[in-house]
């Protein structure tokens, strides 16, 4: 099993590729499913749950392609994946494939709204919290979709197809968003959802689904209304940058000093996140490149946040933030409101010599001088690069075991880093 072995110490300077936003790229993907024309996705990043998708995409009969390698192509950047569900010839996805990851559960929208029926096991993914499917349910069965639960499957039908409803969500849901506008497209009449995720990902979706021919109002707003079309068509989009890696990096160059070019990253998908790490004494700046994030001189200041639906600072970036606080010149606290189980990195962190309190979902941080190498374990996609970023800013070797995690959701970290004067590799078992 492969490791990440890092010597702290190295400020980093140079350029980072952004790649396309894995969280924009599955749903994209599983949209492919709405139309039997070719759906070309381009800046689509090269990670383990990309082809975890692709495969249980080709077990419903979707044809897939890559484009080849170009001259003078940048390997750390994204790419262009055509995707053609010319005929669904299987309308199961199989625990197998769904429980390695709980994103491709939301393959039940589509398969319902253009096969009007869907076998699909119940998910699986990070242990970060129970994350029902509560949402999902009551979605598609206000929709008219008759539902059973069966030996760890929901077995879902349609004989008419899907019928335009009224969903206002209880809870912000960013997948149950991404199903239900997927399954709306192709539903009879008008679909209108009420307290839907505002995320940049469910955005790229809604505009993707536009190209394809769907008719979407409201898109970026709490308050989406579809009118259900005959058919989608073909379409060529290219995914988002992503968000969640553009804060990573900005954080891990907060954590060691530097200045980087973030390259391709907009500001206005994470405004939030980076106005938290500005109040730590970093300067980001926006560019026609991308954005440069510069920390020359003082400390790390501490600062607080609370984890909330877009447009609030994202929990997938609460674990990196955690790590830059603990080298801050204070105390900072971190309350986590999504998930209720997302302080596994804690423990790991504490390893490298961090000092955490707990408190339920509040974390308070003391700040230290210097941080420690140490052996420690990924425990999940986020917690997993939150301990290389701190390993980079800390005394000595760390060694980060169980990476697979980190492979699921970044692409070709060690190379990216490294780049930039990272003494970070990795080492195969």
């Amino acid at each position: 099993m492969d490791k990440i072995r890092i010597v702290g110490g190295n400020e980093l300077n140079g350029t980072i590729s952004i790649s396309g936003a894995k969280n924009a790229a599955l749903p994209l993907m599983i949209a492919s499913l709405l139309t039997d024309e070719t759906l070309t996705l381009e800046n689509v990043p090269r990670l383990r749950d990309v082809a975890q998708l692709t495969q249980i995409l080709s077990n419903h009969g979707v044809d897939y392609s890559v484009d080849g390698k170009r001259a003078g192509e940048d390997p750390l950047k994204g790419q262009t994946l055509h995707l053609t569900a010319g005929r669904i010839v299987d309308t199961t996805a199989p625990y197998e494939l769904v429980s390695k990851m709980r994103a491709s559960f939301w393959v039940i929208g589509p398969l319902l709204a253009r096969m009007h029926q869907a076998r699909v096991s119940l998910p699986g993914g990070c242990a970060i919290g129970t994350r029902p499917v509560d949402f999902f349910i009551d979605a598609l069965e206000a929709m008219g979709a008759d539902i059973e639960i069966d030996k760890g499957y929901i077995l879902a039908s349609c004989s008419g197809g899907l019928k335009g409803a009224h969903i206002v969500f209880p809870k912000v849901s960013v997948g149950a968003t991404h199903t239900a506008l997927m399954a709306a497209t192709l539903a009879q009449g008008t679909t209108i959802l009420e307290n839907a995720a505002r995320e940049p990902e469910v955005s790229d979706l809604a505009h993707c689904l536009v190209g394809m021919g769907a008719k979407i109002s409201g898109i970026g707003t709490d308050k989406l209304v579809i009118e259900g079309v005959d058919r989608l068509h073909g379409y060529r989009h290219s995914v988002i940058p992503d968000r969640i890696e553009t804060g990573t990096y900005a954080m891990a160059v907060a954590m060691t000093g530097g200045s980087v070019l973030l390259e391709g990253a907009r500001e206005e998908l994470m405004e939030s996140a980076l106005d938290a790490i500005r109040k730590t004494g970093t300067q980001i700046t926006q560019t026609n490149e991308g954005l440069q994030v510069t920390r020359t001189n003082g400390g790390i200041q501490p600062a607080d946040i609370s984890t909330e639906p877009f447009p609030g600072f994202p929990t997938d970036l609460q674990a990196q933030f955690m790590a830059l606080m603990a080298r801050s010149k204070g105390t900072s606290r971190i309350t986590e409101n999504i998930f209720e189980n997302r302080f596994m990195h804690v423990q790991e962190l504490a390893r490298l010599g961090a000092r955490i309190q707990l408190d339920g979902q509040v974390a308070t941080v003391e700040g230290t001088d210097q941080l420690h190498g140490a052996q420690v374990m990924a425990t999940d996609l986020r917690a997993s690069v939150s301990l290389v970023i701190a390993g980079l800013a800390a005394e000595g070797e760390t060694t980060v075991s169980r990476v697979y995690h980190l492979d699921r959701g970044f692409e070709r970290l060690e190379d990216k880093l490294s780049r930039c004067g990272a003494q970070i590799e990795r080492i195969s078992a």
